[in-house]
């Protein structure tokens, strides 16, 4: 099955021609069951690949030679080991529970009336598998110019459902009120999907100039784009050409920010929620910014040979974590919540790689996967009953109407808030131990994030789903989603709540004379041993009381920031808007994000762009190409021919005239040279 593992991807292509051809024809039950089978079948593939390669390291699977010019070899060839198949398995799995959910998401009801699909059911379904696909063309192939390909095919993928609904407008936020006697925080529009999706295009484009930048750069050192030989060769390099190996790896770094959504080129997550929630959920577990997080693990040999580039990657991600949780604080839209969240769990996932602790990274991006799309998958089952409101001051004891979704919900808060035993605590205690061996300063901003994360993950809990409805017509009319919702929801509860078993403490346990499997540790070492020469995973362990401190630190820091939302939205409601009033300028500091976007991108950065695009479209475009060049030309040629045209007097003595000045002209020529 292992040479069969072009079947992952070739199985959504098909899905994507049946839906994109004959989609319309269908019924929009079948081309929901196609999309979603189409991916469970690659979901398949890629299970019975991972048992038939155990523990043999790598199998490359030859299947076609792309481009071979002189000494430029490319092919098409996938790389099936530990580390892809992991991603496969993730992308594949996480990916067909939300195909599932979003057969009946993209479907209306009527209250009384019959569903309805969207009316672009089948475009949806053809872009979701075509999303899929796209990402596993770049974590199966095995060289750096197909990941590059699946790169740009996973940028449009997410232009294209981003802005699905093209036609939709702006939104006006209501203001914050902050009570009697003090004016109300105004909150700016939020952008149109159509304007979403064009702003995630553009400002993945900057990173990705910075990865095509750096692939060049690969082929000018390596004179090849395979992995294999890359990695094999980086140390020697790295001894004669170190620049070169720096360079490298800061410019695929550029390329990782800007998919993966951290500082500066984190703009563009938030106003993704424009798009379905399905695809919300899509972009921030399975699929798009898990890519930069994935390419910096499967390029860890250039890393380790560039100790700078990776404290940098330490560093911004640790400043990402910090700065968006902060800004999740105080959001009043659930998905933009969960937004920023996923921007501060990326940097969780780029602090490990800075240190070296590839395998943390991905372990947490697998149980990030789970309890993050269950999460947007939640909030979407909370907007499917409250007719597309999505803002937590319109909600308020949704548990009594809504059980099945308030408790997977509730299963994922926990998970992301990082409470002890679930998912999320291992993987983000894991983090938080590598990096305290790396940079005590790093593992304070780690832990603090920790703390603001199990705050805002609970107020937002608190809020939606606890109190006194605040909108009774909108609690009097929810109701609990169909089954192919609450059943995906369910499926992801149970991998949020278990998920932590696939890397359980190994030495920790081992200390209390307990023996437990570290999974993922033990499934990625041959990725890694492959390297070993220049891995910088940690080799050494804590001391057993060090361990077991920082694990009871990240503990009681979740379970605090729990109490603290408990205190503050179930004990002393009061709090949240006293706190705001007394710290207003903070507080509208944060509810507007810091005015990144408005204060410092639109006038420095938007608005000098537009104009120079303006300026380029009329100087080049227009005066130079169209009329000097193109118009110009034209009409040059064509006065020419008009003045041409005038010897064509058809009288013979002037054609005989103009040959005796021409023979005068050739004989007069050659006598005086």
């Amino acid at each position: 099955m292992i040479q069969l593992i072009w079947l992952t991807i070739f199985l959504p292509i098909v899905g994507v021609v049946l839906n994109g051809i004959w989609g319309r024809r269908l019924g929009y039950q079948v081309v929901g069951a196609v999309a979603s089978l189409a991916v469970l079948g690659a979901f398949m593939v890629g299970v019975i690949a991972a048992f038939q390669l155990g523990q043999t390291g790598a199998v490359v699977v030859p299947l076609w030679t792309w481009a071979a010019i002189g000494d430029f070899n490319v092919s098409v060839s996938l790389l099936v080991d530990p580390l892809s198949l992991l991603m496969v398995l993730v992308v594949t799995g996480v990916g067909f529970l939300i195909h599932v959910y979003a057969t009946d998401y993209m479907v209306h009801r009527a209250e009384n009336g019959p569903a309805h699909p969207d009316r672009d059911y089948a475009r949806f379904f053809t872009f979701l598998n075509l999303f899929i696909a796209s990402m596993l063309v770049l974590v199966l192939g095995d060289n750096y110019l197909l990941m590059y390909v699946g790169w740009e095919l996973v940028g449009l993928c997410s232009y294209l459902l981003i802005g699905f609904w093209f036609d939709r407008p702006a939104q006006e936020q209501d203001p914050i009120d902050l009570g009697p006697g003090r004016p109300p925080v105004k909150l700016f529009p939020l952008l149109s999907p159509a304007a979403s999706g064009l702003k995630a295009f553009i400002v993945n484009r900057i990173g990705d100039v910075g990865f095509a930048l750096g692939v060049f750069l690969l082929w000018t050192t390596f004179g090849t784009l395979q992995f294999a030989p890359i990695f094999a060769e980086a140390p020697r390099v790295a001894q004669t050409m170190p620049a070169a190996i720096t360079w490298i790896a800061l410019l695929l770094f550029i390329g990782a920010v800007g998919k993966s959504a951290q500082i500066p080129l984190y703009v563009w997550l938030p106003d993704a929620m424009a798009g379905p929630t399905p695809v919300s959920a899509l972009i921030h577990a399975a699929t798009m910014v898990t890519a930069g997080v994935y390419m910096i693990a499967r390029s860890h040999v250039l890393y380790t040979l560039s100790p700078g580039v990776s404290m940098l990657v330490a560093f911004i991600g640790a400043a990402t974590a910090l700065f968006a949780a902060t800004i999740a604080l105080v959001q009043v839209d659930l998905k933009r919540i969960l937004a920023y969240s996923t921007v501060s769990q990326l940097g969780y996932m780029f602090l490990a790689a800075g240190v070296g602790a590839y395998t943390s990274a991905m372990f947490h991006l697998t149980t990030h996967a789970f309890f993050k799309a269950l999460l947007f998958l939640g909030a979407g089952s909370v907007m499917h009953a409250l007719h597309d409101v999505i803002d937590i001051r319109r909600m308020g004891g949704l548990k009594n109407k809504m059980k099945l979704t308030w408790l997977t919900f509730l299963a994922g808060g926990l998970a992301l808030a990082g409470f002890p035993f679930i998912s999320g605590f291992f993987s983000k205690d894991e983090i938080l131990a590598k990096t305290y061996q790396a940079s005590t300063a790093l593992w304070l901003i780690g832990v603090l994030t920790a703390g603001l994360t199990a705050f805002y993950t609970f107020r937002a809990v608190f809020i939606v789903f606890y109190g006194r409805p605040r909108d009774q017509y909108l609690y009097d009319h929810a109701h609990e989603s169909r089954w192919p919702i609450t059943a995906a929801l369910v499926m992801l509860a149970i991998l949020a709540l278990a998920g932590g078993i696939l890397g359980l403490p190994a030495e920790l346990l081992h200390g209390f004379g307990l023996d437990a499997p570290h999974f993922i540790a033990n499934w990625l070492e041959p990725v890694y041993l492959a390297a070993e020469h220049t891995a910088a995973e940690p080799g050494h362990h804590l001391p057993f009381m060090v361990e077991l401190s920082l694990f009871l630190i990240s503990a009681t820091v979740a379970i605090g920031g729990m109490f603290v939302a408990w205190i503050f939205y179930r004990v002393r409601p009061t709090i949240p808007q006293t706190l705001a009033r007394n710290l207003r300028p903070i507080f509208v500091l944060l509810a507007n994000k810091y005015y990144v976007d408005e204060k410092i991108y639109t006038p420095f950065v938007v608005k000098p762009g537009l104009k120079l695009a303006e300026a380029m479209a009329k100087g080049v475009d227009v005066l130079l190409l169209d009329r000097l060049l193109v118009d110009g030309t034209a009409k040059v040629i064509g006065r020419g021919g008009r003045w041409l045209s005038y010897l064509q007097s058809g009288y013979l003595r002037h054609y005989v005239l103009a040959t005796f000045v021409g023979v005068l002209a050739v004989v007069s020529y050659f006598f005086l040279r």
